[in-house]
C-alpha cells in the first residue's frame, strides 16, 4: 500500500539541515508547495519548530493529523506547541488523546502534568506524575516534576524524598540537584542542602540559581566568608558578571548598584514566569495589584475607557483587569520575555513592549494619563531617574500610582537587601516625588505579600504630575481620596 502524501501548501524550499539554523523561506499562501509523505512533512514540522517558525511548524502538524489522526508524535509535538503559547486546553486535549491511544505512555502522563501544574492545577499535575512513574519507576523527570509540585505544596519532606529519588536515577542533571538543595534547605537539613547545591555547581559551574541559593544558605547560616568565597570563585571565572556582581552585593548587604541589572531580571523573570501566578496569589497571599486599584479608584473618575494607561512592569499581567476599564489604551512594558508572553494570553493589552522602564518612559513625552506599578520598583535603589522618566512620559495632571517595599524610618533612604530587592524610606520616596515635579497625594502603609509565613511591609504610594493648564484629559478628574 502506498503511503499517504501530506500537502505542505507552505514551503517554498526545504532546507538541509545545515541550512536550517539561518531560516527557511515561506511561500505565498496561493503557492502550490509540495507533496511530502508523512515522515518527511513530520521531519520538517520539527525543523520549523525548533527554529521558532511555530505558524508553519503547526500547520505541518495539524495535516499530518489530516491525513493520520492517530499519529502519536504529530499529537506530541503540536501539543508541546500549544503549551508553549499557553494555549493549555487544546495541549490538555492533545496529550489526553495521546493517553487514549497509548494508556502505558509515561512520558505522556509526565508532559500531562506539567501543562496541568503551570495552569496552578496542582492536585491533578500530582496525580500525573504518580502514574507515570507507576508506569516506569525509574522516570528521573517525574521525580524531579513531582517533587516541584510538592514543595509549592509545602509538603516539604515529600518534596525532599521525590528530590532525592530523581538525582539517585541521574546523577548528572545539575536542575534536579539545585532543586534538592531548596527542598533539603525548606526542610532545615542545611548541610545536606550545600552539599547539593555544590554538586549542582560541578555539573553545571554557570548554574546561577545554585551559585547564589549556595551564597544565600550560608549567609542564613552565618557563614558570610565561606558565602565570599563562593562569590569570589565565581567572579574569577566571571570577572565582569553584573548580575554576579549584584548578587553579592546582595546577599552580603555593601556595595549595592543603583538598580537591578537588566540581565539579572531578564533572567529571574523569565524562569519564575511558569508559575508566577500560582506562587503569587495562592502561597503568598500577593495583594499589590489589588492595592493600586484601590488606590486609582480613590483618585479616577468613573472608569469609562478613556485613559491611556502604561502598566509599568506588566510581568503576567495580573494589574490588566484592574486597569483596562479605564484605559482608551491599555500598553505594558517589561523586560522579560517569558512574562509578557503570559501577559499576552490574558488578550487584554493593546500593546506589550519589552523595554527596560526608565528608558522606556524616557522616549515618551506627555504619552500617559495613568502609569502604573506593581512591585517593579523594588528592583531600584535610586528611584530619582526612575520618577523622573515617569514626570516626562505622563500628561499634564498625570497619577503614577506604585508599590514599593518599606526600609522603616530608621533606616539608610534605600538599602538592598538579601533577598536582591531594594526597601525604602517613606520620607525618601516622597522627596525623590518632589523632586521629579510629582506631587504627592499618598503614600500608605500597606501588606504586599507574605513570606516565610511573614508580612512584607511596603508603601503605597500615588502621585499627580503638576500641571499649569486644564488641558490633559485628567486634569479635571475628581481627587476622591487625596491626602
Amino acid at each position: 500500500m502506498n503511503s499517504p502524501k501530506i500537502h505542505s501548501g507552505a514551503i517554498s524550499e526545504l532546507p538541509s539541515d545545515a541550512a536550517a539554523g539561518e531560516g527557511l523561506r515561506m511561500a505565498p499562501a496561493e503557492t502550490p508547495g509540495v507533496i511530502l509523505r508523512p515522515d518527511e512533512a513530520l521531519d520538517f514540522a520539527l525543523r520549523f519548530h525548533r527554529i521558532n517558525y511555530l505558524a508553519e511548524a503547526e500547520v505541518l502538524y495539524r495535516r499530518i493529523l489530516q491525513v493520520l489522526p492517530d499519529n502519536l508524535d504529530a499529537l506530541h509535538f503540536l501539543g508541546l506547541l500549544c503549551h508553549q503559547q499557553d494555549r493549555h486546553k487544546e495541549a490538555i486535549e492533545l496529550i489526553r488523546r495521546i493517553l487514549e491511544l497509548d494508556p502505558q505512555n509515561c512520558d505522556g502522563y509526565n508532559n500531562l502534568g506539567n501543562v496541568l501544574q503551570n495552569i496552578g492545577e496542582l492536585p491533578e499535575a500530582e496525580s500525573c506524575y504518580r502514574k507515570a512513574i507507576s508506569l516506569r519507576p525509574d522516570h528521573a523527570a517525574a521525580y524531579n516534576n513531582l517533587g516541584v509540585v510538592l514543595s509549592v505544596q509545602k509538603r516539604v519532606a515529600e518534596a525532599v524524598e521525590s528530590h532525592r529519588r530523581a538525582v539517585e536515577l541521574n546523577q548528572d542533571s545539575a536542575d534536579y540537584f539545585h532543586n534538592l538543595g531548596n527542598a533539603l534547605r525548606r526542610a532545615g537539613e542545611i548541610d545536606e542542602s550545600l552539599h547539593s547545591y555544590r554538586k549542582a555547581i560541578v555539573l553545571a559551574p554557570g548554574h546561577v540559581g545554585a551559585r547564589r541559593a549556595l551564597a544565600r544558605t550560608l549567609v542564613g547560616a552565618g557563614r558570610r566568608q565561606e558565602a565570599e568565597n563562593v562569590f569570589e570563585e565565581w567572579l574569577r571565572i566571571d570577572p565582569v558578571n553584573q548580575v554576579v556582581l549584584y548578587l553579592k552585593a546582595a546577599c552580603l548587604e555593601r556595595e549595592a548598584p543603583e538598580r537591578a541589572p537588566n540581565a539579572y531580571i531578564e533572567g529571574l523573570f523569565d524562569d519564575m514566569a511558569n508559575e508566577f501566578d500560582t506562587r503569587l496569589l495562592e502561597y503568598l497571599d500577593y495583594r499589590a495589584p489589588d492595592l493600586l486599584a484601590e488606590a486609582l479608584t480613590a483618585i479616577l473618575p468613573p472608569a469609562a475607557s478613556t485613559l491611556e494607561v502604561l502598566d509599568a512592569g506588566c510581568g503576567t499581567g495580573l494589574c490588566a483587569h484592574h486597569l483596562r476599564p479605564y484605559a482608551r489604551r491599555l500598553t505594558g512594558v517589561d523586560l522579560s520575555a517569558s512574562m509578557l508572553h503570559k501577559a499576552a494570553a490574558r488578550r487584554l493589552y493593546d500593546d506589550l513592549i519589552k523595554a527596560e522602564l526608565t528608558e522606556f518612559l524616557g522616549r515618551r513625552t506627555e504619552a500617559y494619563d495613568v502609569v502604573a506599578s506593581a512591585d517593579t520598583l523594588c528592583y531600584f535603589g535610586n528611584l530619582e531617574p526612575v520618577f523622573h522618566a515617569a514626570a516626562k512620559a505622563l500628561k499634564e495632571g498625570g497619577i503614577l500610582a506604585f508599590t514599593l517595599e518599606d526600609a522603616g524610618e530608621e533606616a539608610p533612604d534605600s538599602q538592598l537587601t538579601p533577598n536582591c530587592r531594594y526597601v525604602h524610606t517613606r520620607s525618601y520616596v516622597q522627596l525623590a516625588l518632589g523632586a521629579a515635579g510629582l506631587s504627592v497625594c499618598s503614600i500608605s502603609p500597606v501588606i504586599l505579600r507574605k513570606e516565610l509565613g511573614k508580612p512584607v511591609r511596603g508603601h503605597l504610594a500615588v502621585a499627580r504630575k503638576q500641571f499649569e493648564n486644564y488641558s490633559s484629559s485628567v486634569a479635571n478628574m475628581t481627587s476622591r481620596g487625596e491626602k
